[in-house]
């Protein structure tokens, strides 16, 4: 069975639309508070909007109101949907693992939905049932278009907000390329850094009707750089126009029209723009004239080692290596001596994995190791580091670890000052990642005006040469 995101990519591109309708029968607009009227106003909304849907997005409250009965109109409804369309449940389940099991058998089992809006915080274990369908997909609540979603979504997670932890979480949780979030579009910033941190996630972005979000602003940040990725949910700005077809027909107009001038109007997000500030901020890179180990004159000196003195600004770099580190394989981290050691620290306490590292000078005496911390022969360890400008400087460490058996075959640093550094790992059997480059973090800084033109300039020039 293709799985729930498949045929939602496929439906998109057939009817050229992101366009979720949503099918939320509010007692107001029916002709009597009842079961039947709610089966009614959903199957004739089906049918004026089918030909501009993306999918259907029925809510399962609007529905439940009405007991037994209304559940099976909402059965009906799904039901009634065309073949090809898909539909998401919006009922917003999270409970423990073995509620949630029935929960994911209601919506998936009896109901037929192709995919559930679902609370993550209770943790994986209540999530993971939801999942273990790969043809069904999952939209985890996110960023939600509440105002009061920031009461809890924008706390402070290991200096990034909880909403930033749940994206981050999410494609570790996707397994079977059936997970999505929802993010508000009341919050256009927000949306951008979240598509930011999870980039090949779709997104249920609801909030540009009634709520006041504006469509634009939403597409343009959150749409994925094939054009897809993003769901807009209308409801009842198609219900209640006087001419639901119409009205279906030109929103799914303006959406495309958005998804056509991102290219010429969006200015793309930096995806570390926190991170970016604080370096600068905390003295990390400076400008002027620096003599370098080499002997070079630079316009620019980075010293990575100060950012130990702000722990929020640590936490953050440390969730920064671990975006990266998130797509590699390997049993253990291993940080190069010296400024890399308070990063790897940082990283291996966010995100759970065991930490070594080379000494810098064996020890004559006791137990006279050249690598600290337990570990076994055989194993496949990332080296982490703060930067790399030539990469001649890594070799000594990763030497150390090959000569206690450890297999290395990646490294990630924080900055790449791009001076020919990756040209040094790839005949070594090495591949390099780097959570910044230099090159766009100065085009980062003019364009927020933290640094001048001419020195932005100066150090472009510096780097090509």
């Amino acid at each position: 069975m293709t799985g729930f995101f498949a045929q939602l990519e496929a439906r998109c591109r057939a009817v050229d639309s992101l366009l979720c309708v949503g099918l939320d029968p509010h007692g107001e607009d029916l002709s009597e508070p009842s079961a039947a009227a709610a089966r009614e106003f959903c199957l004739r909304l089906i049918e004026a909007s089918a030909p501009y849907a993306a999918a259907f997005k029925p809510n399962s409250a609007f529905f439940e109101v009405f007991g037994a009965a209304g559940m099976q109109a909402l059965q009906d409804v799904i039901a009634a949907v065309p073949e090809g369309i898909p539909v998401l449940l919006d009922a917003k389940r999270g409970d423990i693992g073995s509620t949630a099991a029935a929960y994911a058998r209601a919506a998936f089992g009896e109901l037929k939905a192709g995919a559930l809006t679902v609370s993550p915080y209770l943790g994986q274990d209540a999530v993971a049932p939801f999942l273990e369908d790969p043809a069904k997909g999952v939209f985890l609540l996110c960023k939600t278009s509440n105002p009061g979603a920031g009461d809890l979504q924008d706390l402070d997670a290991g200096g990034q907000p909880v909403y930033l932890h749940v994206a981050r979480l999410a494609q570790e949780w996707d397994q079977h390329g059936n997970v999505g979030l929802v993010v508000g579009a009341t919050y256009p910033a927000e949306l951008a850094a979240v598509r930011a941190a999870a980039p090949r996630l779709w997104i249920l972005a609801p909030g540009t009707g009634a709520q006041g979000g504006d469509l634009q602003a939403a597409v343009h940040a959150g749409l994925r750089e094939d054009g897809l990725g993003l769901l807009a949910p209308a409801s009842r700005a198609i219900s209640r126009a006087a001419n639901p077809a119409a009205a279906a027909a030109e929103l799914r107009q303006a959406l495309n029209a958005a998804r056509a001038s991102k290219t010429q109007t969006a200015r793309p997000v930096f995806r570390h723009a926190q991170l970016a500030d604080d370096l600068l901020r905390l003295g990390c890179v400076q400008f002027g004239e620096f003599k370098l180990k080499s002997g070079q004159l630079s316009p620019i000196y980075l010293d990575l080692r100060r950012l130990v003195g702000d722990p929020a600004a640590l936490a953050r770099a440390a969730a920064a290596y671990s975006v990266v580190l998130g797509d590699l394989h390997f049993d253990r981290l291993a940080a190069l001596p010296y400024a890399a050691l308070p990063l790897g620290a940082a990283i291996a306490v966010q995100g759970g994995w065991p930490l070594i590292y080379p000494r810098k000078e064996t020890k004559g005496y006791g137990t006279r190791s050249a690598v600290e911390g337990p570990y076994d022969p055989g194993e496949t360890v990332v080296v982490i580091d703060d930067l790399v400008t030539t990469g001649e400087s890594k070799f000594e460490g990763i030497e150390k670890l090959q000569a206690a058996g450890l297999k290395v075959r990646e490294i990630v640093v924080l900055v790449d000052r791009q001076a020919q550094g990756e040209d040094a790992f790839g005949p070594r059997g090495l591949t390099l990642h780097a959570v910044l480059r230099l090159p766009e973090l100065l085009d980062y800084w003019r364009e927020q005006g933290a640094i001048s033109p001419e020195e932005h300039q100066a150090t472009l020039g510096y780097l090509e040469s």
